[in-house]
């Protein structure tokens, strides 16, 4: 696993970013510094499926370099929904993308519980969302069992595979 490049600029602890494609260009919108209780926003800032090339736009969060969400348009206009780790009920975003998503979580799972015995985290939700853009399920695995990188750092991973790090980084550097 490639850890992020150091350019000197690391990303901010909470943002919310839409990243589309245009013309072959990467590009990111900050959609908010701290998004984490604007859910219904983050599917609209997605827009319309279908109307904006491909590969589609995502929508990216991560909150107090705790945890992720990728949210992006599936076939037939439905919202695929990726959490880094599910864990993280008490915080509300992670428990609507959970809940509005009907992402699965052991019963009684805490953050306590998902760190006691491997010192990772749950992922869940849809490992395949970034595969047709080039990331497949199997490197998304890899990257999420990490548990040497916070999750800004995961996503500035992600970015820099995908190839739009350069842009991350202008919108959402601290």
């Amino acid at each position: 696993m490639a850890l992020p490049s150091d350019s000197g600029t690391s990303l901010q602890e909470s943002f919310a970013v839409r990243v589309s494609s245009a013309a072959g260009r990467w590009q990111c919108e900050l959609l908010a510094a701290d998004a984490d209780d604007e859910l219904p926003a983050l599917e609209r800032a997605l827009g319309e499926p279908g109307t904006a090339g491909w590969p589609g736009p995502l929508v990216l969060v991560v909150d107090s370099r705790l945890y992720f969400v990728v949210l992006r348009h599936g076939p037939g206009g439905m919202v695929r929904a990726l959490i880094s780790d599910a864990t993280f009920q008490e915080h509300l975003l992670a428990a609507e993308v959970v809940e509005r998503y009907g992402i699965p979580v052991e019963t009684g799972t805490t953050i306590d519980d998902a760190f006691d015995a491997d010192e990772q985290g749950r992922p869940g939700g849809d490992l395949d969302v970034l595969a047709d853009a080039g990331l497949p399920a199997e490197e998304l695995s890899r990257l999420l069992d990490s548990d040497e990188l916070w999750a800004d750092e995961v996503v500035l991973v992600i970015a820099e595979r995908l190839g739009f790090a350069d842009e991350l980084r202008a919108v959402a550097a601290s």
